[in-house]
């Protein structure tokens, strides 16, 4: 009967390489179905077959959840078969997993790093606990329990260890300082995630250059959380030689068409190559040169799935490209990124008529990875367009993403707030104050960030002094003066550039002008030697020139107001630059200057039209009313307890704590004054509103 069994196997080999899953499964399951007596171990054998056939080609996880189930009752009665055990339990944990059964899961997981433990300390043995834990850990991730996650993790770094695999021992700190930057960090956590990160660089280090190179997915993961980290605590300058180091890395590797070469042991186990990596690090259905895997057999996981990674590096190289005005490059990466995305969302199966009350269960997570990545190039895009005026395709940006929330709303939840900061950010492009306002309180409502909420009050607090009468100018003060008290015990550079700004234009208002000055000075610094952010600088030394003059340093305005004029030009913001354009017309006509006064205001007036001109066809658009109506977004949540439980997984929800933004909006600029101290500045605020890195 083996002879029966052997030639089904092959039968059904041949029939999944052609494509045929279904014959496939048919042959597999003749054996099973048989009125013939096939050993144990052989339907065991075969139940596992079309368990890795079902898992890899289809979504039919609960049918291949009964066949595990089976191989895992018959294997009790057989004292042997360590590896087909390990098998069996690595993939039954994967399909609890897909079907979000936790508690079912971490069971088996125990029961499997109990028959780890009990089994002779060979690598076999080793190379399977370290494949148990990683399961574990990202089990307990999605409970919330990252103690007990780290704790498993660092199990599985001494289980690499002990077999000198320093692979595997990359993969677990990296996994350790991924659990302790995204999800665990707070004041108290901060030393253990610098030091989880030194970690990183040592163990990275201690690989020889060899065996490194051949660890692409491991590269990927490391650089991108040194990344997060830098942006983390804003070291925004040392953060730019891991982006550059990833976009490298990216162009070689597809140059090389992805042929990645495998991890390979120089002792050979019985883990086999044909088991499937734990679902947690990406879709294991597809080609090996769409992979980056991060550890060898019988792990073989992804982070995230190769088309997912690259987007991220696109996005890292928009988010520091986009402030220093490299617009042409973020221009191809947000084309690139999005284009790389919805063709990952078709594959899924998420075409114009999908919603998320459609999905597989299976595909949740997937869906919301690239969704989430989706929404953060569909923001930045937005951010590009209202900096350089083009608001019509600013509209167009946020719209998508306005309906993509509301076909996906509970797994783009945390999306909420920042589609109505943008709304914020678009009110306010346009001049319109009192709705830029609204949508800034309400986003700061829904955000459960501190980050965010502080930078929405800065903003609304802009929007209201540039309303200008009193009852606003109150409400401003409301907003900015409490979180201008408490900035030094929890805000990061972007909040307190933003707040300084904010503070700042307060002081002006009470005539307290050389303290204005003082933290004006200090805000600049901020965003020129901490942020590099061109547009902010700008901002800054529009209004600090504006102040200058109203303190007759006539010499320090003309030179500050010519370097903004210079950045503004740069950055194709012409709101910023009708802004110095109008305060340097008056500086000429306070100096006399008559001929540069016309000059200065002739182009003043050219830019003004053009601005203009953009802003009716805006106004005429569908959308406008629609996104700068005071009403919350309204949508129906999903609340089926599966989506719940899929979306709780905090791996999804990653915070990447990048509140970038678009710039406090220049509002409508007012013609040149005689009144050179008028410090009515409100009127003309520029667009600091946005700072998201």
């Amino acid at each position: 009967m083996e002879a029966v069994a052997e030639g089904l196997w092959g039968l059904a080999d041949e029939f999944e390489k052609k494509g045929e899953i279904g014959k496939a499964v048919k042959c597999l399951e003749a054996i099973c179905q048989s009125h013939a007596s096939f050993l144990p171990i052989v339907e065991v054998k075969t139940r596992l077959r079309i368990a890795t056939i079902l898992l890899r080609h289809s979504h039919n996880v609960n049918h291949a959840k009964s066949h595990l189930e089976r191989s895992q009752l018959l294997l009790n009665s057989i004292p042997s078969c360590f590896d087909l055990k390990c098998r069996t339990y690595s993939l039954l944990s994967q399909c609890y997993h897909l079907v979000g059964a936790i508690p079912p899961q971490k069971q088996i997981l125990y029961k499997a790093l109990h028959l780890t433990s009990a089994a002779a300390p060979d690598v076999s043995a080793k190379l399977w606990c370290c494949n148990f834990n990683s399961q574990l850990a990202n089990a307990l991730i999605i409970e919330g329990d990252y103690q007990n996650s780290i704790s498993t993790l660092e199990s599985g770094y001494v289980s690499a260890t002990q077999i000198c695999y320093p692979e595997l021992q990359m993969f677990f700190v990296a996994s350790i300082l991924h659990v302790r930057l995204l999800m665990q960090w707070d004041d108290q956590t901060a030393n253990e995630v610098e030091r989880a990160l030194q970690r990183c660089n040592q163990v990275w280090e201690t690989m020889p250059s060899d065996r490194r190179a051949h660890c692409m997915g491991l590269l990927f993961y490391n650089e991108l959380l040194h990344i997060f980290y830098r942006l983390r605590v804003s070291d925004y300058k040392n953060a730019v030689k891991h982006v550059d180091k990833l976009d490298a890395a990216m162009r070689q590797d597809s140059k090389s068409r992805g042929q990645l070469t495998r991890f390979t042991t120089t002792t050979t186990t019985s883990a086999g190559n044909d088991s499937l990596e734990p679902t947690y690090f990406g879709n294991a259905k597809r080609a090996l040169q769409d992979k980056l895997f991060l550890a060898p057999p019988p792990i073989n996981g992804e982070w995230l799935p190769k088309s997912a990674v690259y987007a991220l590096v696109d996005l890292m190289i928009i988010i520091f490209g986009r402030p220093k005005g490299n617009f042409k490059e973020c221009d191809k990466r947000i084309q690139s990124g999005i284009h790389i995305i919805k063709e990952e969302l078709i594959r899924l199966g998420i075409t114009d008529d999908v919603r998320e009350v459609d999905l597989q269960h299976s595909a949740i997570w997937m869906a919301g990875v690239y969704l989430m990545l989706l929404m953060q190039f569909l923001e930045n895009k937005v951010a590009v367009e209202l900096t350089r005026s083009e608001f019509l395709e600013a509209q167009e940006a946020l719209m998508q993403m306005k309906n993509w929330f509301i076909r996906f709303p509970t797994i783009l939840q945390a999306c909420e707030s920042i589609i109505e900061m943008l709304r914020g950010q678009y009110s306010h492009s346009v001049g319109c104050y009192n709705e830029a306002a609204f949508h800034y309180v309400e986003a700061a409502k829904i955000t459960e960030s501190k980050s965010m909420q502080i930078m929405c009050q800065a903003y609304a607090a802009i929007s209201y002094f540039c309303i200008g009468d009193a009852e606003s100018s109150s409400q401003a003060l409301d907003l900015i003066g409490p979180v201008y008290r408490m900035k030094d015990s929890f805000v990061g550079v972007r909040e307190e550039a933003s707040i300084l700004f904010a503070y700042g234009l307060l002081l002006m208002k009470q005539q307290d002008l050389q303290e204005a000055r003082n933290r004006l000075a200090k805000g600049l610094q901020i965003a020129h030697v901490q942020m590099g952010n061109l547009q902010l600088v700008s901002q800054y030394l529009t209004i600090l020139g504006n102040l200058a003059l109203a303190l007759h340093d006539t010499g320090q305005a003309r030179e500050i107001l010519r370097s903004s004029l210079t950045l503004a030009k740069k950055l194709s913001d012409i709101p910023t630059q009708i802004w110095v354009l109008s305060v340097l017309t008056g500086l000429f006509q306070q100096l006399g200057e008559r001929g540069n006064q016309m000059e200065n205001d002739e182009y003043r007036r050219k830019k003004f039209d053009e601005l203009q001109s953009r802003l009716a066809d805006t106004r005429s658009s569908i959308y406008h009313i629609e996104l700068i109506d005071k009403v919350k977004l309204q949508v129906q949540q999903f609340h089926e307890i599966d989506m719940k439980r899929t979306i709780a997984d905090e791996s999804m929800r990653v915070n990447l704590d990048i509140p970038e933004s678009v710039g406090l909006s220049t509002p409508m600029p007012v013609p040149s004054s005689s009144r050179l101290a008028d410090l009515d500045t409100g009127r003309r605020v520029n667009s600091v509103q946005g700072e998201r890195t």
